[in-house]
């Protein structure tokens, strides 16, 4: 027999974890089923302006699904102005209890529990064809940014990146304009 949760800690575990079980499964159970989830889920983006964006599945899995750096920083800011999706992305750890036993998930984001950074919303992200990845809305000296770190050459570089724009932006003050830094190009899993 298979475990039940409710769609809220599936969310949760997607978000916070990147679960991808719990992923697939908001996208099967949903009313309509996984097609019409997916139709949805590329009407938003369209809707949101995302032109490079197409979504083949819900858990990021596939190197079909695609999008562009710039299509998934404006998803981060839509996103960041859902407190639900703000709290769960950010949430360091949760429990789920299945059958007798209680399951800890944790952050894939270590940056969370670092009390010298701001994480409004975050998301981690790996496939072999996207290489790790990284979205966040933070704040930093003052400065509400959107980072999109794309084929980190590791699991903890794309961490280190991080912490290299955060120096950068802390030691350089603030301008009337706008400072785009783009690390990649390549368009990737979203």
């Amino acid at each position: 027999m298979g475990t039940t949760l409710t769609r809220g800690e599936l969310l949760h575990l997607a978000l916070m974890s990147s679960e991808n079980r719990a992923a697939h499964a908001l996208g099967r159970t949903y009313p309509g089923g996984l097609a019409t989830f997916v139709s949805l889920m590329n009407a938003k983006a369209k809707m949101l302006g995302m032109n490079d964006t197409s979504y083949v599945e819900p858990t990021g899995l596939s190197s079909r699904n695609q999008s562009s750096a710039q299509d998934l920083a404006t998803l981060v800011n839509a996103a960041h102005g859902d407190p639900m999706l703000r709290e769960l992305s950010t949430s360091t750890g949760y429990q789920v209890a299945v059958g007798s036993r209680t399951l800890q998930y944790n952050n894939t984001n270590r940056l969370v529990k670092n009390p010298e950074w701001d994480i409004g919303l975050q998301k981690t992200g790996y496939i072999s064809e996207a290489g790790q990845c990284l979205v966040m809305q933070t704040k930093i000296a003052g400065r509400k940014l959107i980072m999109v770190f794309l084929d980190s050459a590791g699991k903890l570089s794309r961490l280190g990146d991080a912490e290299r724009v955060r120096r950068w932006v802390e030691s350089n003050p603030v301008t009337d304009h706008k400072v785009n830094i783009s690390a990649s190009a390549k368009q990737v899993n979203g």
